[in-house]
Order: C-alpha cells, then structure tokens, then sequence
C-alpha cells in the first residue's frame, strides 16, 4: 500500500511540474497592429503560432493558443489564458513597424529574469539562422508580459515597414523558419525547466 501511495505521489508530481507552452498570436479581429504595403501583422503572427503549435506539439510538449482564427482577444484576456496554467511558458509572437523604412531585426522582450533566459534562448537560435540585424532581448512593460504571472516573452520577427523584410515576412519559406527557430528555443528552455 505504501509503495502504491509514494508511486501516485511521485506521478502526480511529476505531472504537476510539466509545463505548458501559451502561444499567442498577437492582435487580431478589429486591431490589425502594424499595417504596412497590403500585410497586416495579425495575419502574420497567427501563422507563425500556428507552425510553432505544430512544432512543439511534434516534440510531445503541452501548449495552447490565445487565439486561432482572426479574432480579438484583450490583452488581460491573453495574460488570463497564461494564468490558468501554472509555470506556463507564455510567447507573443509579434511582426514590428517604424516609420523609419530602413529599420530590419528581428528582438525578443521580456520582463522577469526567467523570462530573459527564454528570450535569450529563442532569439539566439533566430539570430543563427536568419540573415537580418540581431536588435538583442531587452527588458519590456509591456502590458501582456506585467499581466502574465509565469514566464512571459514577446518576440519580434522581423520589420514590415521596411519594403525588403515585408516581402520575406510574407512568404511561407521564412514563416517556417521563423517556427522552427521559435518553438527550439522554447523546447530548450522548457526542457530545462519542467
């Protein structure tokens, strides 16, 4: 009897201690964000969560979506999907815009100290693979990272305000890069901390 209670408690332990993966695809429905030569960024961000959801879920890794169809979704909505699951591992995925035209890179924020080995973790691997200006990871307030109580970045794939990188933000070549740069960035994080 006492060996059966201690293998449930180790069981229910270990399962408590795997994390979930939030992906959130920023904006959406009414709020476009950046808008800039016919490409609005909701679309962008939810096809690139889209290809990581499918990523992690190939690596057996529990993750959800703040949104999957073209809907808005607050972002006290967001962070309240991130908050139901403890230790969650919350990702914005994001496309940026300036109005200065020149501007590419691609940056990742956070806000905690953990979130900062997860932005590095993810925009290391991006900045490997993709041939544009590495911006770094910096520390962000940003609404949707303060509201989120477990680990939190928001990650900026690329600029679309500027003619060259809108045209590779579009096309489905750099999209799943940017994926699979994403979600082994996460997976390496995440297998470090469940």
């Amino acid at each position: 009897m006492i060996s059966f209670l201690l293998a449930s408690f180790l069981l229910l332990g270990s399962a408590s201690a795997v994390k979930t993966v939030v992906i959130d695809p920023g904006h959406g429905g009414r709020d476009n964000g950046a808008k800039w030569g016919g490409v609005a960024e909701k679309d962008l961000n939810l096809d690139v969560a889209k290809r990581v959801e499918v990523l992690l879920k190939k690596r057996h890794i529990p993750v959800v979506m703040t949104r999957r169809t073209d809907k808005y979704v607050s972002l006290t909505s967001r962070a309240g999907h991130a908050n139901r699951y403890k230790d969650s591992l919350f990702v914005s995925i994001h496309f940026n815009a300036v109005t200065n035209k020149k501007i590419t890179g691609i940056e990742t924020f956070y806000l905690s100290y953990r979130g900062s080995k997860l932005a590095n973790s993810i925009q290391r691997r991006l900045a490997q693979r993709i041939r544009t200006n590495d911006r770094g990871t910096k520390k962000h307030h940003y609404a949707v990272l303060k509201k989120t109580r477990g680990v939190a970045v928001l990650v900026e794939c690329g600029f679309i305000s500027n003619g060259w990188e809108r045209k590779r933000c579009s096309a489905s070549w750099y999209k799943a890069i940017l994926a699979q740069e994403i979600a082994s960035g996460i997976a390496a994080h995440w297998a470090y901390y469940k």
